[in-house]
């Protein structure tokens, strides 16, 4: 373990077809170091597919890892959270089929934070007020949260598996 110590965090498997949910679990379990038997319950949003959440320990960056690994698998919707440690941002990933994977620094609170460079950057090419607007909605992270909310609703009161990162 670094001297950063430990975060938590996360991962929301908000849909996937019940033929990856093993594999969705060999990637959390191989980014973890400790087996993930994920609780599947059906999700309501997408008939024939199923979801399940884990909170999680470990090493700050292991968020990123989790979303490195899930996104192989571009049919399942996702997000993984890290919270803020010591020194360390926290951080949001989210996941959709058809506009792949946003991610952004969070503070302590859970907003997003968009850094000045951004802000910056995207005042510079935003041809007009509207522009600049989309790409603030965008920074925010807006598709992805549009597109995923109805599997969050749907998700309301699952359960929820705990595991800690070995190491």
């Amino acid at each position: 373990m670094n001297n950063r110590g430990k975060t938590s965090g996360v991962v929301y498997v908000h849909s996937s077809p019940s033929a990856v949910c093993p594999h969705v679990e060999w990637a959390i379990s191989g980014t973890l170091g400790v087996r993930a038997d994920l609780r599947w319950s059906a999700q309501p949003a997408a008939p024939g597919q199923l979801r399940a959440e884990c909170a999680w320990t470990g090493e700050p960056g292991t968020g990123a890892q989790l979303s490195g690994a899930l996104k192989a698998w571009p049919m399942i919707r996702f997000e993984v959270t890290e919270d803020p440690s010591p020194g360390v941002d926290g951080e949001r990933f989210c996941f959709a089929p058809g506009i792949g994977l946003w991610h952004a620094r969070a503070a302590a609170n859970g907003d997003v934070v968009v850094a000045e460079d951004q802000l910056r950057a995207l005042a510079a090419k935003a041809r007009a007020g509207e522009s600049f607007a989309h790409g603030v909605d965008a920074l925010l992270g807006r598709p992805w949260d549009d597109a995923l909310e109805p599997f969050r609703r749907a998700g309301d009161g699952a359960p929820v598996t705990w595991l800690h990162r070995v190491g």
